[in-house]
C-alpha cells in the first residue's frame, strides 16, 4: 500500500517553525527566507486541510492539531536522522565534528589532539566551541564534551572526569613584597574571574575569609583567557582542575594553598544513540577516556 505522505520538503520548515514558534527563527536555522518558511507551512496546511498555526501580528502559535502533528513530525525527523547516521556507521574515515566549550578546547583538548591525529590519520577533526547544548542532527555534530550533570535529552552520556576548584597563580606571586602564602594574602592580589558557576564569593565564604571584595579584579568571558592571564601573573584565578592541570604539571601555575572545592558538575562525553557504530566516533570516544586515564 502506498504511503500517504505530505510534500516532504515542507516538513523541515514546519518542524523548525513549530520548535521556535517563529517563522523568522526557523528561516535563520534553515538558512532560507521568511517567505520560504511561510509558503512551505501554507502548502502543508492546504495539503492536510488543517490550520497548523494561529498567526498573530508578530507571533505564531500552534493550534491543537498543529501541536499534535508537530510532535509526530519532529519525532519522525529525529528517527530519520538516526537512521542516516546508522546507515553510514561503517565509515571510519572523513570528518568528525566535535563540540565543546572554548575553555575545555583551549586548555585540555587541543594540546592533546595531535595524539589522536597520530593514531587516526584518516580522521579530520572539526572542532566547534560553544557552551550551548547541541542538537546533534540539526548542527551536524558527531560527539560533544559537555560540562554539567549528565542529563541530556535524546543522547547518551558518559562521565569523562570530575572537577574541583582551587586558587592558582604564577609562581612569581609567591615572591615579592606580599608573597601569597595564606588565604589572607589574597587581599594584596588581583582576583581573576571567568564565567564559571563557582566564583570567588563562594570560595571566600567557604574558607571563612571576609573583608575581601570578591567582585574586584579582572573578568574574562572565556575560561581559556582567564587561565592565560593567571599564567602571565595578572592575578589569582579559581582554577578548574581540568583546565589548569597541564599548566600545573609544567610549573607555569602553582596552588599557593591547598584548599579545594568539589564541583557538583563534571565533564561528560555526549553523543546520539547509535553514534558509536561509527568507527571514527568510537575511536574519538575511546581516545578521550584513554587520555583522562593517563592523567
Amino acid at each position: 500500500m502506498a504511503r500517504k505522505l505530505p510534500p516532504l520538503t515542507t516538513l523541515p520548515a514546519f518542524d523548525a517553525a513549530a520548535r521556535h514558534l517563529s517563522f523568522t527563527k526557523a528561516a535563520t536555522e534553515l538558512n532560507v527566507t521568511h517567505g520560504a518558511i511561510s509558503r512551505a507551512v501554507r502548502n502543508l496546511e492546504e495539503v492536510l486541510g488543517l490550520r497548523l498555526f494561529e498567526r498573530g501580528t508578530r507571533s505564531v502559535r500552534l493550534t491543537l492539531e498543529g501541536a499534535a502533528y508537530a510532535a509526530e513530525v519532529g519525532a519522525a525527523l529525529d528517527r530519520i536522522g538516526v537512521a542516516t547516521m546508522t546507515a553510514t556507521a561503517t565509515r571510519s574515515t572523513g570528518v568528525l565534528n566535535v563540540s565543546t566549550s572554548d575553555g575545555f578546547a583551549g586548555r585540555w583538548l587541543v594540546p592533546r589532539l595531535h595524539r589522536f591525529h597520530r593514531a587516526n590519520p584518516e580522521v579530520d577533526v572539526r572542532l566547534s566551541t560553544s557552551g550551548a547544548l547541541t542538537d546533534f542532527i540539526r548542527d551536524g555534530i558527531d560527539i560533544a564534551i559537555r560540562y554539567g550533570e549528565g542529563n541530556y535529552d535524546k543522547a547518551a552520556s558518559e562521565l569523562l572526569m570530575e572537577e574541583d576548584v582551587s586558587p592558582v597563580c604564577s609562581p612569581e606571586l609567591l615572591q615579592g613584597s606580599h608573597p601569597l602564602r595564606a588565604p589572607e594574602d589574597l587581599r594584596y592580589h588581583r582576583l581573576i574571574h571567568d564565567n564559571f558557576r563557582i566564583g570567588w564569593a563562594t570560595w571566600l565564604q567557604t574558607v571563612g575569609l571576609y573583608g575581601i571584595d570578591h567582585t574586584s579584579g579582572v573578568k574574562f568571558e572565556s575560561a581559556a583567557y582567564a587561565v592565560e592571564a593567571a599564567v602571565q601573573g595578572e592575578g589569582v584565578l579559581l582554577g578548574r582542575s581540568a583546565l589548569v592541570s597541564a599548566d600545573l604539571a609544567a610549573g607555569r601555575l602553582v596552588r599557593p594553598f591547598d584548599i579545594t572545592l568539589k564541583s557538583r558538575w563534571s565533564y561528560y562525553v555526549v553523543y546520539p544513540e547509535g553514534a558509536l557504530r561509527h568507527r571514527k566516533v568510537r575511536a574519538f570516544r575511546d581516545w578521550l577516556f584513554n587520555e583522562t586515564a593517563a592523567g
